[in-house]
């Protein structure tokens, strides 16, 4: 069916990127956010493509790791004590996703539509006339200590057998390839399918003008749910308004799950707290963005500054920041670089929208046909933004999206 019309909820990079690929498709189209596009998780993560990542963050061996999490509230992977409670059931899914077959066919899963990646990011950036926001510069795994260089190792194998190249650098090798860092690294991995965007709130903000200048419209008011008939919704209720639709697209990141329990979908998605610091000023830019094997963090050089972003802090929508953790990167960062010109400083937290097997939601409802769901991207949002509007624009075409559906599947669980 053509030229339906559909209300997409949420501005990010995931209901942009769907907006553009419905409206190609001849659809007229509504973007509904309560903030400007871009101004949620679009605004503040990493910029990286990052399509060497096929290892969930949950893998063998992690539940002994969960006793260090819950101790350690500045660690790399950390959970708040008073939200363990209402954590525990998406805990227990986390740590069954950990078994070694479960993980290989993640993997699997995750490979598939990671190979999708960089065709849609490059198809819309042409669309809007941003392709040079696009560097395909590869990303460098560096490694100060030796353990935790040989613990990355399972990491490797699960990438090699997936397909996923990389190179391995000698420690005399990482300075020549990275000039930037000071000589503390003994290992290195360099991944040369890897990209970034040089501004990752500007290319939201960019696609989404485009989307407008096409005819698109973007309404600013929060969705408070749907007026629904026999065969699903007709009406998006948003602010005080009701927006007839034909078909509805739920991609408001870590706010999705409860508009998908309103659509029949009761999903056990959760928040990971990402923290970032931006130097606008820092005074040293390396040729790529970099990912810290020690401390599992991303460093990125973007045309605001040098951004410092990572960490996983599971903690819901609802509790204070704790900035702390952004400082923790700077403490690392500082021994990364040496001396960096903290001028203009500024720290970020924002929310992951994660599934506890690591795959987004990526599906046609079971519930409503005229219903359509992405969310639950968790560390890889911005690379699978572009790919997840032209699935779900498959699927509503009744196009072969090119993959198997099945993982991604919103009622998997």
């Amino acid at each position: 069916m053509s030229n339906r019309h559909f209300v997409v909820i949420g501005a990010g990079i995931v209901g942009v990127s769907t907006a553009l690929y419905l409206q190609k498709d001849g659809h007229q189209v509504t973007v509904v956010d309560g903030r400007d596009p871009g101004e949620g998780t679009s605004k503040g993560n990493a910029a990286v493509i990052a399509t060497e990542s096929v290892v969930p963050v949950a893998t063998p061996g992690i539940l002994w790791d969960v006793p260090k999490m819950l101790m350690d509230p500045l660690g790399p992977l950390a959970i708040r004590w008073s939200y363990l409670p209402r954590l525990a059931p998406w805990l227990l899914r986390f740590v069954a996703a950990s078994g070694e077959k479960k993980v290989e066919q993640i993997s699997i899963a995750l490979r598939a539509v990671l190979l999708q990646a960089m065709p849609a990011h490059k198809e819309l950036a042409a669309l809007a006339g941003q392709s040079l926001m696009i560097k395909d510069t590869g990303w460098l795994g560096i490694f100060e200590k030796d353990e935790k260089f040989a613990s990355y190792q399972w990491d490797l194998e699960l990438q090699k057998r997936r397909g996923v190249q990389f190179q391995i650098l000698k420690q005399e090798e990482i300075r020549q390839f990275e000039p930037s860092l000071q000589p503390i690294y003994r290992h290195a991995v360099y991944y040369p399918e890897n990209s970034y965007v040089t501004d990752n709130f500007a290319l939201v903000q960019r696609l989404a003008a485009h989307f407008v200048a096409s005819g698109g419209r973007i309404v600013k008011s929060d969705v408070k749910g749907f007026e629904l008939g026999p065969t699903g919704p007709t009406h998006v209720r948003a602010g005080g308004d009701k927006i007839a639709c034909d078909a509805v697209v739920v991609a408001a990141g870590a706010w999705s799950k409860k508009l998908a329990r309103q659509l029949g979908h009761d999903v056990p998605l959760e928040t990971e707290r990402g923290y970032h610091v931006t130097l606008p000023k820092a005074g040293r830019m390396p040729r790529m963005p970099l990912y810290s094997g020690d401390h599992s963090f991303a460093i990125t050089p973007l045309d605001v500054g040098l951004r410092f972003a990572g960490t996983v802090e599971l903690g819901g929508l609802d509790l204070p920041p704790n900035y702390a953790r952004a400082e923790k990167l700077m403490i690392h960062g500082r021994r990364m670089f040496g001396e960096l010109n903290e001028e203009g400083r500024s720290d970020w937290m924002g929310f992951r929208p994660s599934m506890p097997d690591s795959v987004p939601v990526i599906s046609q409802g079971g519930r409503f046909r005229n219903t359509y769901f992405g969310f639950g991207h968790g560390h890889i949002g911005l690379t699978l933004g572009p790919a997840t509007g032209r699935i779900i624009a498959d699927l509503a075409a009744g196009r072969d999206p090119g993959l198997d559906m099945r993982p991604f599947r919103i009622d998997r669980f």
